[in-house]
């Protein structure tokens, strides 16, 4: 019952105090202004004069004039130096400026593909993905571009990545490495100069590794014959990897590595001893996580596959003036389809090795 008569009393009062109630004089007339639309600047929607949004309006260079096209926004020079950009930039370029990483670069880049080069900014907002008010930002931000922050990028010291320690003379000095990766069932090497000219890059099936007990005998015959096709380089890069201890179910492939990269050391060392007691050791170790963190694979503890980073290798070879790495030809129609997403073989063994060989050379300049 005392919830009635209070029900009631709120009802009779509504219109005196109410939600809607406000007493005369108790806010200042608002004056209406227009705010640019969140999607389109040419849209505007009114809005109460506050002090705060007159202040922003005010200070808002975005274009809000309905008869003016893009482009009378900005100078002739400003313009040419916006198309400059938007026509001639690589979607790698192009995704360094603000609203354009990610699918808005290539859609720039296949719209220009197939309608020609931008001929005015007006013509920007036809690309998928771009009007008006994100335009302006992508404008703005190729003429007044950020200053690049520096990044904090922890350089791996030569000792800590390349055992044994090699005085830098030596390795900078080298005319090529052999780089060596050992799999579960192959071993891959890759063959590069200091001019990042890939000059071998192969694979061989190893039938005797992982069968049954470790045989000496039968792992030897797998390795003296990859040994005897490996080229003649200066020094030969064998991957360290890197498997826990802690993790007993993969003992038996840390004991398979452990086998392959001793007997690879005893062939190799021996067939490049000279009676110089100065010269350095011809087989060096590679650390497994170091080449991972410098391409960026390692996810925690994990390194991913390196597949795709060698195909932009491969692809650069071909398309820029001054790649990366440069590929012969032969090795490029050889190895175009092995490394594609979801196929049988992706030839993981032949990545690592060359991704180890770039590392190789990279981190040697990188730390001087």
């Amino acid at each position: 019952m005392w919830v009635a008569r209070r029900v009631m009393s709120l009802i009779a009062r509504r219109g005196q105090y109410g939600l809607f109630y406000r007493p005369q004089g108790s806010l200042p007339k608002l004056e209406f202004r227009y705010l640019n639309c969140t999607c389109c600047w040419r849209s505007r929607i009114p809005v109460a004069g506050l002090e705060t949004l007159n202040d922003t309006l005010s200070s808002s260079t975005t274009p809000c004039d309905d008869d003016k096209s893009l482009d009378a926004y900005y100078t002739s020079e400003q313009r040419d130096v916006i198309l400059q950009l938007l026509n001639n930039a690589a979607k790698s370029e192009l995704a360094a400026v603000k609203l354009l990483r990610g699918r808005k670069s290539v859609n720039i880049v296949e719209y220009r593909t197939r309608n020609g080069p931008f001929k005015n900014l007006e013509s920007v907002i036809n690309v998928p993905l771009l009007k008006h008010k994100s335009a302006v930002i992508v404008f703005n931000s190729i003429l007044n571009p950020p200053e690049k922050k520096e990044k904090r990028k922890v350089k791996i010291q030569l000792a800590k990545f390349i055992r044994p320690e090699v005085e830098r003379t030596w390795l900078e000095e080298a005319n090529s490495i052999v780089s060596i990766v050992c799999g579960v069932n192959k071993i891959a090497w890759a063959h590069m100069d200091r001019g990042m000219n890939v000059l071998e890059w192969k694979h061989e099936d190893c039938h005797n590794f992982l069968k049954g007990t470790y045989m000496a005998s039968a792992y030897l015959d797998d390795i003296s014959s990859v040994v005897s096709h490996l080229p003649t380089a200066d020094f030969f890069v064998v991957e360290k990897p890197s498997i826990s201890l802690q993790n007993t179910a993969l003992y038996p492939v840390m004991a398979h590595m452990r086998t392959v990269e001793a007997m690879l050391f005893a062939l190799l060392e021996p067939r490049y001893t000279q009676p110089d007691i100065t010269a350095p050791p011809k087989v060096l170790n590679m650390m497994r996580i170091a080449v991972g963190r410098h391409f960026g694979l390692m996810v925690g503890d994990s390194r991913t596959s390196g597949a795709q980073a060698v195909q932009q290798m491969m692809t650069e070879s071909v398309t820029q003036k001054i790649p990366r790495v440069t590929f012969p030809h032969n090795l490029l129609v050889k190895y175009r389809n092995s490394f594609q997403m979801g196929g049988r073989s992706r030839g993981e063994e032949l990545c690592d090795a060359m991704l180890q060989a770039v590392a190789f050379y990279e981190l040697l300049s990188e730390s001087s």
